[in-house]
């Protein structure tokens, strides 16, 4: 049962989402992969050095990993709006899975870089359509809003923890089996991944969306966000924040170098906002849907302000403290991703979600840059500062035409639209569980699923669901 007051909807708990019988498997599985995309990024960097002993071609290899992630979530998301979320992603793990085999024939039977560099380019391509037909299954796992939002700060939170998983062990488990077994061990992965998803997740038709070009995929993603002043705002403070996000994780090391300290250090800086992050999830998860939603520019704005610490130089313990409190107030993102999630139509969630996701991984890619660049002209203690200081004052203007009425309405419709039967095609959705209220026996019937959700027109998706680019 969701806990609640006077007759109100409370938060639920982490029980009440683990209890869904689709969700644990598909949950588990999605964790094993992602431990075996990070351990085989590490494999991969670690043969292409040991090839050529280039740091520059070592740094390729990650460098090669961001980008067609970026072009894949754009151009091949919006299969998710034409096939089922199942198919979606099964597809996309059998493909993957092909992939990895081709890379580790690659490492055992040649010693070229550009041939597993451009494996690795495809591989990373290939799995464009997963994050958004993720996206979309967990909606249709949780007709519940309250339990959805519930279930999307999970695998939020589990999105961090298994990136500092996958980063701290794949080192390890690659000098333990070594390089071809540790491919071996993402190509299992996918395959359990594929296996897990086909045989749990009910089977549906696909959508029945119209075939369209990839511009005109494009073009349809960005009229549906561009027609919702909500949605548009909210991708917008997605994107405005990522420069304060993006500085302590770009200057990390060379900080660390600038005080003598050691790699140690600097990896330790680096991974202070995301333990923030973890930490912030975590408390504002305690939060009701409406409650997380009044808080979201409060703290995007105080965001930045530790960032400033920065600039004196304090001892490293106080930086990492700093940035450490930088990462936990970064916790806005996740009921203005879970809130955009909703409010977008469910025929439109592929292209929207993949367009959101490409801007959001690409404007992160162009904000490391920019705090490198500033760096190479400051300092690294200055750029931080700097970029601290250019996120607020685009905060400041943000807050000053924030609508908070207008968002605080949408998420109260999206959340709270109890006894509302929606008309439109888009809520017409198959759901995969039946909710946890005894109230409402008949799934069809699950009036938890708003009829705003298909009457929003364009919303928006944080910066495509996930801290770091991957």
């Amino acid at each position: 049962m969701l806990r609640g007051r006077q007759g109100s909807e409370g938060v639920p708990s982490y029980t009440d989402v683990l209890r869904a019988p689709v969700f644990l498997p598909v949950f588990l599985a999605a964790t094993l992969s992602t431990w075996g995309d990070y351990i085989a990024r590490i494999t991969v960097a670690a043969v292409v050095f040991s090839w050529t002993g280039s740091a520059l071609a070592t740094a390729a290899t990650f460098a090669v990993s961001l980008v067609p992630s970026t072009v894949g979530r754009a151009v091949l998301s919006p299969l998710c709006d034409r096939w089922a979320p199942r198919t979606s992603l099964v597809v996309t793990y059998l493909v993957r899975a092909v992939l990895v085999g081709a890379l580790v024939a690659a490492v055992v039977w040649t010693r070229s870089v550009p041939l597993v560099l451009a494996l690795v380019f495809v591989l990373e391509f290939a799995g464009g359509p997963a994050i958004t037909a993720s996206q979309m299954l967990l909606t249709d796992i949780f007709p519940n809003r309250r339990l959805y939002a519930r279930a999307f700060g999970l695998t939020t939170l589990a999105t961090q923890v298994n990136q500092a998983i996958g980063l701290a062990l794949g080192g390890a488990i690659v000098g333990f089996i070594g390089d071809v077994w540790a491919l071996a061990f993402n190509l299992v992965t996918f395959v359990v991944g594929a296996a897990v998803v086909a045989l749990v997740v009910p089977g549906h038709g696909s959508s029945g969306v119209e075939q369209t070009r990839f511009w005109g995929d494009l073009v349809g993603g960005w009229r549906e966000i561009r027609s919702s002043r909500t949605l548009t705002l909210l991708l917008v403070l997605s994107l405005a924040t990522a420069l304060a996000i993006a500085a302590p994780e770009a200057l990390a090391l060379p900080y660390a170098s600038s005080h003598g300290a050691s790699s140690t250090w600097g990896g330790l800086l680096m991974a202070a906002p995301i333990l923030g992050a973890v930490v912030g999830l975590l408390l504002i998860g305690r939060l009701s849907a409406e409650r997380q939603s009044n808080l979201v520019m409060r703290l995007a704005l105080v965001m930045p302000l530790p960032l400033l610490v920065t600039v004196v130089e304090p001892p490293l313990p106080v930086v990492w403290a700093a940035w450490f409190v930088c990462g936990a107030l970064q916790c806005f993102m996740l009921p203005t991703q879970s809130a955009f999630t909703l409010l977008v139509p469910t025929a439109m969630r592929g292209r929207v979600f993949g367009l959101a996701g490409a801007l959001s991984v690409g404007v992160t890619g162009l904000c490391f840059l920019l705090a490198g660049w500033i760096s190479g002209g400051t300092g690294p203690a200055a750029s931080v500062g700097i970029c601290a200081v250019l996120t607020l004052g685009i905060l400041i203007l943000l807050a000053a035409r924030w609508p908070h009425r207008e968002i605080t309405a949408s998420v109260e419709k999206a959340f709270g639209a109890v006894g509302e039967q929606g008309e439109d095609e888009d809520e017409t959705e198959v759901h995969l569980t039946a909710t946890p209220e005894p109230t409402h026996p008949d799934p069809e019937q699950d009036t938890h699923e708003p009829a705003s959700a298909g009457r929003f027109p364009g919303a928006e998706t944080g910066p495509g669901g996930e801290r770091t680019p991957a």
